[in-house]
Formats: structure tokens, sequence, C-alpha cells
């Protein structure tokens, strides 16, 4: 995987503004076993390793009641990303692809979002599996699933057999 400075053939760059437009407020911290962008999967996986979600102290009790969710959507900062590229060669082979038709982490705003599985709240940590991103990436938000479809087929199906019971 290329470094935050990379151009690889074929991508093509774009200026930023001057400004941004408003503020945002990291919440927290992800912790991850991913020190780097090369280490981290391309997709989180719902098995995957146990990772950490460090929610600042003073939004401790916006998570009150978070216990009774199974999934969480997660949105966080990929703060080592480029935000510059307008076209994109994913596989290193001089063929461009434009930003918003992709998923890379390079975009204007580099915000990521994982459906995740909470298994354990203490205080004002989360453990959940689910996530690809580097170790002590800033989180954004916190938001319960309530779509069952990005699970696909298989909650469909545990959904309709709740439903008959």
């Amino acid at each position: 995987m290329p470094t935050t400075t990379e151009i690889r053939a074929g991508e093509r760059l774009g200026q930023l503004p001057d400004r941004g437009d408003e503020t945002l407020f990291f919440i927290g911290t992800i912790r991850t076993p991913w020190p780097s962008r090369r280490d981290c999967p391309r997709k989180g996986d719902l098995d995957g390793p146990p990772c950490r979600i460090e929610v600042d102290p003073r939004w401790q009790d916006a998570l009150a009641d978070i216990a009774g969710h199974e999934y969480l959507q997660i949105l966080y900062w990929m703060h080592e990303a480029r935000r510059d590229l307008l076209q994109q060669s994913p596989r290193s082979n001089g063929q461009a692809t434009g930003t918003f038709a992709l998923r890379s982490p390079n975009r204007p705003n580099p915000i990521a979002s994982s459906l995740v599985v909470l298994e354990k709240v203490e205080g004002n940590v989360l453990t959940v599996r689910g996530l690809d991103c580097i170790d002590g990436t800033p989180l954004i938000d916190i938001k319960p699933d309530t779509c069952p479809h990005w699970l696909g087929q298989e909650a469909g199906q545990d959904q309709k057999k709740a439903e008959e019971t």
C-alpha cells in the first residue's frame, strides 16, 4: 500500500479549498492491532479481532443504553489519507478511477464507516469486532445500526424468523 505522499501512475490530483466549512469534534480514539495502513485489512470482518473504541470521558454519558445494541455504525477519520486525489489507480496498473467510485481512504473528506458487532461496554470503552482502520484512528461518531440489510441475507432471514415466532 502506498504512503500518504505517493502518486501512482494514472492518478490525478486536485486543489484543496483554502478553508473548511465546519468544525468536527473527535469524540475518542480507536485502538486496533494494525499499526499502519499497510497492515490494515481492506474490509472489516465481523469475526475479526477485538478492537477498542475509547470514547473521551466528556462523552461517556452519551453511551447510556448503547449496550442494548448488537451492531453499531462507527464513523471515523482516516487521518493518514491523502485528500487531493481526484482519480486513483487502486491496482497500481495506471488505470485510474474517480475517487467517488471507490471505497479508498484517499478522499476530500476521509470519513469511513464500519458496521461492527458490540461485544462489551466498560465505562467509556467499547470492545467491538469489524473495524478496518489503523491504531490511533480518531473517532467521529457512534450510531446504533437499525438497517438489517447491512448484514446481508442472513440478517433478513434472522429477522423474518424472529417475526414468525
